[in-house]
């Protein structure tokens, strides 16, 4: 069990990578919370009380704020907000990611500038802990106004509107979520439909943690896959007797790249004592293609990227992003642009234009690996070609998702729809740029596992010298999934396995056990 208390300005995304992972975690509050908390919600009353005209508070919403609300129609009024809002479509968003906007979103509400009531910010725990899952359509959002669709499903299902899961653990370990109406869901986690006061359900549906929860996924998946490229890239490096010279610290200090450094670095470790290496050190070989004697500039690139991203999703982690704001300590309430996802957009199109990368240069080292006339090796790593095809049309496969990757890497930050009567006129169009970065991991992911499986292939016509510690623990992982290839069969399933062992992790965890820690 995973203990994560929520204080506003700690969260990280190792702490979502436990709920991405399917972990038990128990979410708690820090002692200040309820102070915090309390604060902001002292400013609404006291305006509601008051009688005054506040946006947010007392008040229609976008185009409809000069509307006025009379008091008795404030909680009427929240409750209409959250329903005509979701607007959702497309398929549901994961369990584990909308789990994660729960959290996301406790974490922005407890910095005490959202004016939500302690005792809702302490049901929303109690139903994350409960394993309540508000069940979320995938679309909707323009990445501005907050995600505010998605984040109306969710609010929606705490009122008792809409689908849920429950999620529970079985005694083997495994999680199961079962899907059900948000009113019986709610009942069989024994809590009640919230009622939501002023500024409640604004206060839920106004922030971009939806895009945060997709992008940061994204992040957890882009860190293993760039360990896992710098693997299969040394198991192809041995297979077609490559060179390690272009893998010297000396090169990574010249350029002066953090990123190029780590995947040298990440390189020798797996080559370490590689007899393959050795024994072609002075061949007549004066240069490898660019896919091999460069990977330290692409992936390098690629781990700089990577590096960016992560940096300033961290940053928004802790960020408050509703509207409006409330600052307990002048009584102010004030309207601004805080749930602008254009941060989030920005970074999203860069790492998925980062992650095309990855998969261009892996896959030019498929053909590197299957063209006859580029290596030493039979045509397209098959015993007996002609009778037999071997692993040519896996590289076809490759070319497909790699150029389907370039349609996926259109920005979607430079676009902007005006929405709400043209009152909200730019928005950031960040939930489709963080979405389209799982197509993109689909693809590249898979087409690493076609790498990994042509290196492998390869290792076994060339057995005959003892690999490195790291492309040696690679090529055994890969054959307790994927036998060597003798005549012709059906090669869909064995693509998926190693596509599997590229995406779930157990690559990188495999050589990591074997060859010692490497770096993103």
């Amino acid at each position: 069990m995973r203990n994560l208390t929520l204080n506003g300005i700690s969260l990280t995304l190792d702490h979502l990578d436990w709920i991405f992972g399917e972990e038990e975690v128990a979410l708690a509050l820090d002692r200040g919370a309820a102070k915090r908390v309390q604060a902001a919600r002292d400013v609404v009353d006291q305006h509601v009380e008051a009688g005054n005209i506040v946006y947010g508070l007392t008040t229609g919403f976008g185009k409809l704020k000069n509307v006025a609300i009379a008091q008795e129609d404030l909680a009427t009024l929240q409750r209409n907000l959250i329903i005509s809002h979701c607007t959702g479509v497309g398929e549901p968003m994961e369990p584990a990611e909308v789990r994660a906007v729960q959290v996301l979103r406790l974490n922005g509400i407890v910095r005490g500038h959202s004016g939500l009531r302690f005792e809702i910010v302490q049901q929303l725990v109690r139903l994350f802990n409960k394993g309540f899952v508000p069940e979320v359509p995938r679309k909707g959002s323009v990445g501005a106004s907050g995600d505010l669709a998605p984040l109306a499903h969710m609010a929606a299902t705490y009122m008792g509107v809409g689908h849920a899961y429950v999620r529970s653990v079985t005694k083997s370990g495994a999680v199961k979520y079962k899907r059900m109406t948000a009113a019986k869901a709610l009942a069989s986690v024994g809590e009640k439909p919230a009622e939501f006061a002023a500024k409640e359900g604004l206060g839920l549906i106004n922030g971009t943690e939806v895009i945060k929860s997709v992008l940061a996924r994204a992040v957890s998946r882009a860190t293993n896959l760039s360990k896992a490229c710098d693997i299969v890239a040394s198991l192809t490096i041995e297979a077609l007797n490559g060179s390690i010279k272009p893998f010297d610290a000396r090169f990574a200090e010249l350029k002066g790249h953090a990123g190029h450094s780590r995947t040298s670095s990440n390189v020798r470790r797996l080559l370490k004592g590689s007899k393959v290496l050795k024994s072609h050190a002075d061949c007549d070989r004066v240069q490898d293609p660019y896919s091999l004697r460069c990977v330290p500039q692409v992936h390098g690139a690629f781990k700089t990227a990577l590096e960016h991203v992560r940096g300033i999703l961290t940053d928004e982690l802790s960020s408050v992003t509703d509207n409006p704001i409330l600052f307990p300590l002048t009584g102010e309430v004030i309207s601004a642009g805080q749930f602008h996802g254009q941060p989030l957009s920005m970074i999203a199109d860069y790492l998925a234009l980062s992650l095309c990368t990855l998969a261009n240069i892996s896959e030019r080292r498929v053909e590197q690996l299957v063209n006859p006339d580029l290596n030493d090796l039979p045509p397209f790593l098959t015993p007996e070609p002609g009778l037999n095809s071997g692993l040519m049309i896996a590289q076809v496969t490759a070319a497909a998702l790699v150029s389907e990757n370039k349609g996926h890497a259109h920005p979607a930050s430079v676009d902007t729809v005006p929405t709400s009567a043209n009152q909200e006129d730019h928005v950031s169009m960040g939930m489709a740029a963080a979405r389209k970065i799982h197509a993109i991991l689909d693809n590249t992911e898979a087409v690493v596992g076609i790498e990994l499986m042509c290196a492998g292939q390869a290792r076994d016509f060339n057995a005959d010298h003892r690999p490195g510690k790291g492309a040696a623990a690679a090529h055994a992982i890969l054959r307790t999934r994927v036998k060597t290839l003798g005549a012709d069969r059906y090669l869909h399933p064995d693509l998926l396995a190693a596509g599997k062992l590229v995406s779930g992790g157990e690559l990188v965890t495999a050589v990591q056990k074997a060859a010692g820690k490497l770096e993103s």
